[in-house]
């Protein structure tokens, strides 16, 4: 997809949708990530500043997911535990959220849990394929749906027009958008990704997610990452139910449709998979 955009093209590209800059916390954590050496007192230091912040991250940590040995009672104690990596995640999860959501959001039961468990679900896959971006895993699948809030805060009937793309058995949902809205949640998604700095690979994913059938049919020799990225949140979506949760259908279409693509790019057989999802639902992911 192409950025080089002005102001007046990128308006007619998001049809009004307002893309909200990137939280300070997460700016200054971005920073601290990208110095030679992070300085973890400076990582715990950025989060206590904000109190919400720090008893949502405290929650989280100390929730059956990590399921550590013993109650983690300062952020300083979770930044060692855990590592920065894994605390960026976590904070950047509750950020989002933070920012995304209103009075209008709670029409969409369950979107933010769905989002954190796609997110796990990721991270969880890319190690049982010993694929190396754990970190960018996570991120695309918390962010992957993160342009679906905006559009439902910007258009009226948006949540009809989605369970319609995800009960059709056809999963037209991409065209179903640009035809109501002219625009969609994956193009909303991909500018709210850039404009947050996450890596380009998770941008390029978010923005075809939904069309992934036309990346596994013209492939680019020798460029097998984000394909790779793609299968890990196609499956991972599966395994979480994002179409219950999102689109209340009884079945998942898209991946019924393109399901065998991510299989075979990752060269899994449908027993590979199953093995894949029982090790999720162990960890206590992906059987929301």
């Amino acid at each position: 997809m192409s950025t080089d955009l002005n102001e007046e093209q990128l308006n007619r590209v998001l049809q009004g949708v307002t893309i909200p800059p990137q939280p300070q916390v997460m700016v200054d954590l971005h920073m601290e990530q990208a110095m030679p050496e992070p300085d973890m007192e400076r990582i715990a230091q950025i989060i206590s500043q904000d109190v919400g912040l720090s008893a949502a991250v405290l929650k989280f940590v100390n929730s059956a997911y990590f399921g550590l040995p013993r109650k983690i009672s300062s952020i300083h104690q979770a930044v060692m535990m855990l590592g920065t990596n894994s605390i960026a995640n976590i904070v950047n999860g509750l950020s989002v959220k933070s920012e995304l959501s209103d009075g209008a959001i709670e029409n969409l039961h369950h979107f933010w849990d769905n989002a954190m468990d796609v997110a796990a679900v990721c991270s969880s896959i890319a190690q049982q394929i010993g694929f190396k971006y754990q970190d960018e895993c996570y991120a695309l699948g918390l962010f992957h749906n993160a342009g679906i809030p905006l559009m439902i805060k910007r258009f009226d009937g948006y949540q009809k027009i989605l369970e319609q793309g995800y009960q059709s058995k056809t999963f037209e949902l991409t065209d179903l958008e640009n035809k109501s809205f002219r625009t969609n949640h994956s193009v909303v998604g991909y500018y709210l990704a850039k404009s947050w700095a996450l890596p380009k690979t998770c941008c390029y994913v978010i923005a075809h997610h939904h069309r992934s059938g036309r990346l596994y049919n013209n492939r680019i020799a020798g460029d097998s990452k984000h394909l790779t990225f793609m299968s890990i949140l196609k499956m991972a979506e599966h395994i979480s139910g994002t179409y219950r949760h999102l689109g209340k259908a009884e079945e998942n279409y898209e991946w019924l449709n393109m399901g065998h693509y991510a299989l075979e790019h990752l060269e899994l057989t449908e027993y590979d998979f199953e093995g894949i999802i029982d090790a999720c639902h162990e960890q206590g992911i992906g059987n929301l």
